[in-house]
């Protein structure tokens, strides 16, 4: 017998541990290679972790645990012949026996619409026929991604339910006293870890300000249709503020710098991290040399960066290295908050909702629409004038974005 041990891969700088988060094949079964057979959540990212040989796989981890990068999670005996055991690629998922089974046949490797592992079970959940989705990955094969874009046919199937816990005491007059408990995700529980030593680690400090956003909206408003047709992609407001903060970033380098041991690093360029919420949690992917592209270039590179954290796509290398970040709360319909710092970074910018308000202009009231706009920051690095200064900047950049286009 000829074993194989399997262990968890390198999947990215600094990352030292990962939570196992799925088996996606059953102990026993025949691995071919290149078959995925589990998913690994990191702070960063969920990935499918490919079989590097084919064989019986023994299963030696249990899902839910953390592990360090080459931890042994379980072994391949590449001796075993295929017809020895059941094939993971012929049966992706089968059904618990608290499930009920569906009339779908699994789909097999010679179909056109193959779907991955991760697939089949999300496709399983959701009572669809692997034959009615159209895949997007080689070769016609259906992704993870394609699985989760569909909706559900009809009502899942039945699975254990979450552990809930009943309150006895005190009595209920007619409202529910049930509390669901779930375990927090991998990725979850990395980040409230790095949100938490942000906190304790940085003297972090949010200074305010508020943006009249009438000459923006009007310049888009004009444009935007001409824009869309030239460029193929929309005009939104996020291309705005991260010209203006790149060039706020030039005047101001110290808003741009980082605390690495008992050093003080400064970057000449800007990598714009951007906040992007997917259905896992927040993720940062990041605009590389943002400070020498177009609005349309930066607004085409974060649709696609948030294309691809969306649909669980993104790589490690994409979330890396940011110099300074922006988040969007205004989306959401906040009207103003404290961004926490994405560290090593020493700034965040956080844009709100725009509110129609009564403001002075030119010694006359009108209604103006208008967003406050927040800068959190470690104050170890940047004092209080460079980042009211900075902040001060990127409202008059965005009050007058004729200034934007003319870099004065």
């Amino acid at each position: 017998m000829s074993v194989v041990d399997i262990k968890i891969p390198s999947i990215g700088e600094s990352i030292t541990e990962v939570t196992l988060s799925e088996w996606l094949v059953k102990d026993g079964d025949y691995i071919n290679q290149g078959d995925i057979i589990c998913e690994l959540e990191s702070d960063k990212a969920t990935v499918e972790m490919p079989a590097e040989s084919s064989g019986a796989i023994k299963i030696t981890a249990e899902e839910g645990q953390e592990y360090e990068i080459g931890a042994k999670i379980g072994e391949l005996d590449t001796s075993a012949s295929a017809g020895a055991s059941s094939s993971s690629s012929e049966k992706p998922q089968e059904s618990t026996a608290s499930e009920t089974t569906t009339s779908q046949a699994p789909a097999t490797s010679g179909d056109k619409n193959f779907p991955s592992p991760a697939a089949q079970k999300i496709l399983n959940e959701k009572n669809v026929d692997p034959n009615s989705v159209q895949g997007t990955g080689k070769d016609g094969r259906i992704t993870k991604a394609d699985a989760m874009n569909v909706e559900t046919a009809s009502p899942k199937k039945s699975s254990p339910p979450p552990t809930k816990e009943v309150a006895s005491t005190p009595p209920s007059f007619g409202g529910s006293r049930e509390k669901k408990v779930e375990k927090m995700s991998g990725l979850r529980k990395t980040i409230a870890k790095v949100l938490v030593e942000a906190k304790n680690t940085t003297a972090m400090l949010t200074t305010f300000n508020e943006v009249d956003m009438y000459a923006v909206m009007e310049l888009r408003k004009k444009y935007k249709d001409a824009f869309k047709e030239k460029h193929d992609v929309g005009l939104g407001f996020m291309s705005f503020f991260t010209k203006a903060c790149c060039m706020a970033l030039k005047e101001y380098p110290g808003v741009n710098s980082q605390i690495d041991g008992t050093n003080m690093v400064s970057f000449d360029y800007v990598d714009m991290g951007i906040a992007v919420s997917t259905p896992k949690g927040l993720v940062v992917p990041v605009v590389r040399n943002a400070e020498s592209l177009s609005l349309a270039n930066i607004e085409k590179g974060i649709l696609s960066l948030a294309l691809k954290a969306r649909d669980g796509k993104i790589s490690l290398e994409e979330m890396q290295g940011g110099t300074f970040t922006i988040t969007n709360g205004g989306i959401f319909g906040s009207m103003l908050s404290t961004p926490i710092i994405n560290i090593p970074q020493s700034a965040i910018l956080g844009m709100h909702n725009i509110v129609q308000r009564p403001v002075a202009v030119n010694g006359q009231v009108v209604i103006r629409p208008i967003m406050y706009i927040a800068l959190s920051y470690d104050h170890r690095v940047i004092d209080g004038r460079e980042s009211v200064s900075f902040l001060k900047t990127v409202k008059e950049l965005i009050e007058d974005p004729s200034r934007l286009l003319l870099d004065v």
